[in-house]
């Protein structure tokens, strides 16, 4: 079993800083749709659709761009194969961490990735949103779907995240993966 970790420590926002920040400002993002419990998000990157696979696949290039603004993400182990497992931590900063985890469920390389996405402990144990605060009815475990697609010498990123209430949460989880794409398009560039 091949495991890749990573730990950095960097500056980063407080959660409520992602609720004012979408609402101060426009994302930037090729299309967005959202219903009761599914958030799609279309990027369209500069760059090759196997570097942009890699963005998602390597702990240190993970680490880069994980999380909305001014987060950090201090911890990123990857055990990238079907029925592997992820664990990652997002801090904010005035230094609250939110872990999440989940099981790597369908890989095809530079094309599509399928795995479950869980809030967590540091162990990567589940935890219910509710102890990070996090109004709402969620489910233990959500479905993120990610495919990549050539695109006129580009790459297009399609995210579907499955599970998310509808409502505020499902807004705040549109912002922070919005401003966690900026961050990654920026470290591609």
């Amino acid at each position: 079993m091949k495991i890749r970790t990573s730990k950095q420590t960097v500056k980063r926002t407080s959660h409520s800083d992602i609720m004012k920040s979408k609402k101060e400002k426009r994302i930037k993002m090729t299309n967005t749709n959202q219903t009761n419990d599914e958030l799609v998000i279309t990027r369209i990157f500069n760059a090759p659709r196997e570097t942009v696979f890699e963005a998602w696949t390597v702990p240190e290039q993970v680490m880069k761009w994980w999380g909305p603004k001014n987060f950090t993400s201090p911890v990123c182990n990857i055990d990238f194969r079907v029925g592997g497992k992820y664990l990652f931590c997002m801090r904010a900063l005035d230094g609250q961490e939110f872990w999440s985890t989940g099981i790597y469920k369908e890989i095809v390389k530079s094309e599509k990735i399928v795995q479950t996405d869980s809030f967590s402990d540091k162990d990567g144990n589940s935890v219910p949103a509710s102890e990070y605060g996090i109004p709402g009815y969620w489910p233990e475990s959500l479905l993120v779907t990610l495919t990549f697609e050539n695109h006129q010498g580009k790459t297009k990123l399609t995210l579907r995240h499955t599970g998310i209430p509808a409502g505020e949460v499902n807004d705040m989880t549109n912002a922070s993966w919005n401003e966690s794409l900026d961050k990654l398009e920026a470290i591609l560039k």
